[in-house]
């Protein structure tokens, strides 16, 4: 995920979360490897960032590009649709409101995407003091992204997805294999998991969910994929 950020000292290009889950799952399962995530931070690239984080007393100035930007677009927007979705947000930003804080319709986010504003990306507002981690983590929540995690004697993995994904694009996410030759999920929450002392010991348990292709993998959960090619 890409983040960018402006008006803080924070370092610049790959960085790795660190996720309490996965630690906790390399101590419990001992692999070989661990694959955590890690975030990309960019100063003041708002082009090509998913979200942007600033301190509150910063939050104007990123408004005031979208509002130069809007300004711009109304003077040769012409279809009166649009020509009235960017009044609006005007009207949005001149309150001081981040415009994906402004609960548009989905119709009008669908068109406000096409015009690019970048306080439409999610736009996490600082209040000072926060750590790296924390300043990650706060913009993933707001992205609407979460974690579901493989673990196994050769590799912790965690993989970051949107809220809401269905468990085939979370194993497409894994590898393109398992989710062209999906056959069911295997899917365990997180603390039960933790509590046992292996996934089989877990569906002993009843503790393990088998799941079709339409499951929606809720966070922080194990999943393992069953498949044939």
């Amino acid at each position: 995920m890409k983040i960018a950020f402006t008006g803080m000292d924070l370092p610049e290009g790959k960085i790795k979360y660190h996720d309490e889950y996965l630690v906790a799952l390399q101590e419990k399962d001992r692999p070989r490897k661990v694959a955590p995530f890690f975030a990309e931070l960019f100063r003041d690239e708002f082009n090509r960032c998913e979200a942007i984080v600033l301190p509150k007393d910063k939050l104007l100035d990123l408004l005031i590009l979208d509002m130069e930007k809007m300004e711009t677009r109304l003077s040769r927007v012409g279809e009166a649709h649009e020509k009235k979705l960017v009044e609006k947000s005007l009207r949005v930003l001149d309150l001081e409101i981040p415009l994906c804080d402004a609960g548009f319709s989905e119709e009008e986010k669908g068109l406000l995407r096409t015009f690019a504003p970048f306080s439409f990306k999610p736009v996490v507002q600082l209040e000072g003091g926060e750590t790296v981690n924390t300043i990650i983590e706060s913009a993933l929540e707001k992205a609407d992204y979460m974690f579901f995690y493989t673990s196994a004697p050769n590799e912790a993995h965690a993989w970051l997805v949107k809220k809401n994904s269905d468990i085939l694009s979370c194993a497409d996410k894994i590898h393109s294999d398992l989710a062209r030759g999906f056959i069911k999920g295997i899917v365990v929450a997180f603390e039960d998991y933790m509590n046992c002392h292996n996934l089989n010991e877990c569906q002993s348990k009843g503790l393990v969910k088998s799941t079709n292709r339409d499951y929606i993998v809720q966070p922080r959960e194990i999943i393992e994929i069953r498949f044939n090619i």
